[in-house]
């Protein structure tokens, strides 16, 4: 664990370069554009020879596709304690995304025209869902159910299967209850090519969701502007903002929850305002570490990517924050602190109040998606919502009256502008 002083003179210059660590290297971005690239000319051909080289699977092309009997036969063989877990988490998050659907509206501009917004879905969306040692269950319910409240017509799933050509029955089972039959069984950077430029067997989206590593992150990045992307979510971050009302035990164990997705690319962040707190979580974390099943990957993280700070003041926390734009931020202070801190930080993409609230409910089922920017890119984006599922669309009405109203002011733009016929079109109404 690396520990940083706020108050040091080189402290913005060290918290600079820890930052920068989880920026995609060149290496990473050069062997996602090739990928990219064979995908893009060899198609089908090149997904299945990536699908073996980095899965150890070895599928055809008329394999790429879970058959939809298999998909509702696993929800059909789900034990029934999972699937009332799927369901419950399931529940909360519907609830929640139904009060962010956006509306379409009309109103009358100072001239007297209609104007207004649609709200359209998007066509046909891709969900990317992590699979192999960690399969991300719960990413299907945290992208799916805000698809198909935004109602998407085609919704497509992507996860990558075992060396057999398998893919969680779990996993399968949600994508059934959120209602998706069209899945393949295609992971990395090979799906999110046949995603944005389509193959013979796999029909292009409009849009791509959903959080991946640091390769399928990357491949995000490089094919948007060809399809859209939703945001760059990519290895797990968490900051946790503790005084000496933060339970240690606690603490540590949400650092450890996050550390243990354990790709080595991961950003575990503590801010505490003492230095005896630091101390105190980080025995809990050596204690705790011996108790879960994933510690020596979860041990590889916290060596690397695991920096502790001592900030004694508010201010000093809330720069700190917002310059790191922490994925989850959970605050564990005194009440005062907390309504300070909450007030201050604008920049995380979900933010968990109290000692009682571990990020991992904020993972499976509080409600809110969990697929959240990272890498500081929720200084400028957001965590997913059903919005991003729809197109807007700005709707303009003008009659006879309301033109004339309108020409005066269009006039003078189309001067300034030296556009001489725009402003014609207009006074050609009047």
């Amino acid at each position: 664990m690396k520990t940083l002083s706020a108050t040091s003179k080189t402290f913005a210059d060290e918290l600079a370069a820890f930052c920068r660590a989880a920026e995609p290297s060149p290496e990473i971005a050069a062997s996602v554009a090739a990928i990219l690239a064979d995908i893009r000319a060899r198609g089908d051909e090149a997904v299945s020879y990536y699908a073996a080289k980095f899965d150890s699977a070895k599928l055809r092309a008329k394999e790429f596709r879970v058959k939809p009997a298999l998909i509702a036969d696993a929800a059909k063989k789900l034990p029934a304690v999972e699937r009332k877990a799927i369901e419950a988490a399931h529940a909360n998050i519907l609830a929640y995304n139904r009060k962010n659907l956006p509306a379409n509206w009309t109103a009358k501009n100072k001239h007297g025209a209609e104007v207004g917004e649609k709200f359209d879905p998007i066509r046909r969306v891709g969900l990317y869902i992590p699979g192999g040692q960690v399969p991300l269950v719960s990413t299907v319910l945290m992208t799916a159910t805000m698809a198909k409240i935004a109602g998407c017509p085609q919704i497509a799933a992507f996860t990558p299967s075992d060396p057999s050509g398998k893919v969680s029955p779990a996993l399968l089972a949600a994508l059934h209850i959120a209602g998706v039959d069209e899945v393949y069984r295609i992971g990395g950077v090979q799906a999110v090519g046949a995603m944005a430029y389509g193959t013979t067997t796999i029909p292009a989206v409009d849009k791509i969701f959903g959080p991946g590593n640091a390769y399928v992150c990357e491949a995000k990045r490089q094919v948007f502007g060809t399809v859209g992307v939703d945001s760059l979510p990519g290895p797990s971050e968490l900051m946790v903002i503790a005084d000496d009302t933060a339970r240690a035990d606690f603490v540590a164990a949400d650092l450890l929850a996050q550390a243990e997705h354990g790709s080595g690319r991961e950003k575990i962040y503590l801010v505490a305002t003492s230095q005896k707190i630091i101390d105190a979580i980080s025995g809990e974390i050596q204690s705790q570490l011996k108790l879960i099943a994933r510690s020596e990957k979860t041990q590889a993280v916290l060596t690397g990517g695991f920096l502790a700070i001592e900030a004694p003041a508010p201010d000093q926390i809330a720069d700190i924050a917002n310059y790191v734009a922490p994925e989850h931020l959970e605050i564990i202070t005194k009440p005062a602190a907390e309504k300070k801190l909450l007030r201050a930080i604008t920049t995380a993409g979900a933010i968990f109040l109290g000692n009682h609230t571990p990020t991992a409910l904020g993972d499976f089922t509080a409600g809110p998606s969990h697929v959240l920017p990272t890498a500081r890119t929720a200084r400028f984006s957001s965590g997913l919502r059903t919005a991003d599922f729809m197109r807007r669309t700005s709707i303009v009405r003008y009659a006879a009256a309301s033109v004339k109203k309108a020409n005066e002011v269009t006039s003078r733009f189309a001067s300034m502008e030296k556009l001489d016929a725009h402003g014609r079109s207009v006074k050609i109404r009047c």
